[in-house]
């Protein structure tokens, strides 16, 4: 059933880690340039209906609402819906619920209004991607995703960055997650305050990153190199920790039980471990399932009296978000 003739549209959003940018400061031509993971789970997942009178319900709904007139708006379309949010991502986690939960419902109100909009336009007419694209091609496709960074003048500058590269992630590969449901990352004008108060960003220690990430981290990946692959993001994470740690309490981990979680986990011998954006949720790149399991397993023993961290074991998502029609 083509979208423009259905009742309704349900969406799937993935959850996604965002590993770091390049080079905050711009010193080499384009500023930010990120890493990102799409996940199978967590996920958004939203139905959106044709109704008499605008509606919406469920979890993070206000913020639906705003992006169901704000697409209408734009597209200049006419039409109620209703929108039932069944399943929202931790609102400033570090996995992108704010994009996934805007694009779902761009999307749904796109599709039954007619238009064929790309999740990056949507994104676009939405006020997404300001700094990074790994939210919206985490929507469109999944897999793991580098995108080009923020062009410094010219009509480039008021574009979402360009994709890059987009690898799959290695169907062996799991993805450990550790949450903190007693800390919030940062958001909003606190993120723009704090980001405008970060030291300069070292152009030599940019450059760094940028040959790191051509020459040594996407090659392991598309080898299914885990630790190899780790490796590179792990040293990435240090440098990035160490220079946000003013603005996250001084450390390199927004929350000190998360930061412990992943102590134990990389003196397991695993050395893709870090934080996702502003946190708290942090994550650990495992070469296996059964391994994944056995250091899920030891956290939850480990930190059985905290009941602030839980922990997941995911599989990357290859395939960005699923619409069906109803």
């Amino acid at each position: 059933m083509p979208f423009r003739d259905a009742a309704g549209i349900r969406i799937r959003a993935p959850a996604r880690l965002h590993l770091g940018f390049l080079d905050l400061g711009g010193t080499l031509g384009r500023r930010f340039g990120s890493l990102g993971i799409a996940l199978d789970r967590p996920a958004t997942e939203v139905t959106v209906r044709r109704a008499e009178a605008d509606s919406a319900s469920g979890p993070d709904s206000p913020r639906a609402a705003r992006a169901r007139d704000t697409i209408r708006a734009a597209l200049d379309v006419g039409g109620n819906f209703a929108i039932e949010v069944d399943a929202a991502l931790p609102a400033h986690g570090g996995l992108g619920s704010g994009t996934q939960l805007a694009l779902a419902v761009g999307m749904a109100v796109a599709r039954l209004s007619g238009s064929d909009l790309s999740p990056r336009a949507v994104a676009e007419l939405l006020g997404r991607g300001r700094r990074s694209a790994i939210g919206m091609e985490a929507f469109t496709a999944g897999g793991v995703i580098l995108d080009g960074g923020k062009a410094m003048s010219g009509p480039q500058a008021e574009l979402p960055p360009p994709l890059l590269a987009r690898l799959p992630v290695p169907e062996d590969w799991r993805i450990l997650l550790i949450f903190d449901a007693a800390r919030e990352g940062l958001s909003g004008s606190a993120e723009v305050a704090a980001m405008a108060a970060l030291p300069p960003f070292p152009e030599a220690q940019a450059a760094h990153l940028c040959h790191l990430m051509l020459l040594e981290a996407l090659p392991a990946l598309a080898a299914g190199d885990a630790d190899g692959f780790g490796r590179m993001v792990g040293l990435w994470q240090r440098l990035l920790g160490d220079h946000y740690a003013a603005a996250q309490g001084g450390g390199r981990f927004l929350s000190p039980d998360v930061a412990e979680a992943v102590a134990l986990v990389e003196s397991e011998g695993i050395p893709g471990v870090g934080q996702s954006s502003w946190g708290p949720t942090g994550f650990a790149i495992v070469d296996g399932a059964e391994r994944a399991a056995d250091l899920a397993g030891t956290l939850r023993r480990r930190f059985a009296s905290s009941t602030n961290l839980t922990f997941d074991c995911v599989r990357g998502n290859n395939r960005g978000a699923e619409l069906t029609a109803l």
